[in-house]
């Protein structure tokens, strides 16, 4: 029992580290629970202690950057940076320096899965539309978080935005489902590790803008994400279900800073 109580203890202390990075961006601070846990995993299972010594890195990589929107050329390239670099990096020591798997990578995105979409999968999808089109609204214009986007005074801005709400949205699959949800599930069952990928998940997303009472949408957002992979095993199809919702995000972010554009949104304040 002790050594289970342990295993959890590890895999809390380096995911909960997120809330300091991220949420509460107490750092460094936020680096001492993250180094704690992957020590502790490492003296109770190595193989466990490797697998969150990896999400740890995609971490703390993530964390030498702020993550709040910024649509300058200098924003965009240090996003693109790091952000790339906190996949690439586990991912290429998972596959080519442990040699996870026998070679395959405990890190991997699955565009592939030779199997049609059920109906059910379809009709999600448009549940997603109409469920983001009700209700992001009320929540960004609402509550005022659109402000924590830059302002969009050019053309050139929007289309900024829109690269950059569409790249991020397919990262969030990329390291919080396909890296930090995949390696958690080596080690715990399905609830334990979706629950500590959402942790993960819904600090990034508060640092990025998601304040006020954005975490009672990201939170079942990133568990219902993490199920989804689970049981499809489809990156395709969790990314296609980020990027209908980020579609309206968008949306509601550019009429939000520019109210003459995109004035369709029934349930604006």
């Amino acid at each position: 029992m002790p050594l289970v109580v342990a295993r959890y203890a590890a895999a809390v202390l380096v995911c909960g580290a997120a809330v300091l990075l991220f949420a509460v961006h107490e750092r460094p601070l936020g680096y001492v629970p993250l180094v704690a846990g992957v020590v502790l995993g490492m003296l109770v299972d190595r193989g466990l202690g490797k697998d969150l010594g990896l999400i740890a890195l995609g971490m703390t990589i993530v964390s030498t950057i702020s993550l709040e929107a910024d649509l300058s050329n200098a924003g965009m390239a240090r996003f693109t940076v790091a952000l790339s670099l906190a996949v690439l990096v586990p991912w290429a020591l998972s596959r080519y320096w442990f040699r996870d798997d026998d070679g395959a990578g405990a890190v991997t995105f699955p565009a592939f899965t030779g199997r049609r979409w059920t109906r059910g999968q379809w009709i999600y999808l448009g549940v997603v539309v109409v469920v983001g089109y009700l209700v992001l609204p009320a929540y960004f214009l609402g509550s005022g978080a659109y402000l924590n986007w830059p302002t969009l005074e050019t053309d050139g801005e929007i289309a900024r935005l829109f690269v950059g709400v569409n790249a991020v949205g397919i990262w969030d699959e990329l390291f919080f489902i396909c890296t930090v949800f995949a390696l958690l599930r080596r080690h715990f069952g399905l609830q334990v590790a979706n629950v500590l990928q959402a942790v993960v998940f819904v600090s990034f997303l508060w640092e990025l803008g998601y304040r006020e009472w954005g975490p009672a949408l990201t939170i079942p957002f990133a568990l219902v994400q993490g199920w989804i992979f689970a049981r499809y095993k489809s990156l395709p199809y969790v990314v296609t279900v980020h990027l209908l919702f980020d579609a309206v995000v968008f949306g509601v972010l550019v009429h939000g800073h520019r109210p003459e554009l995109l004035d369709v949104f029934v349930t604006a304040p």
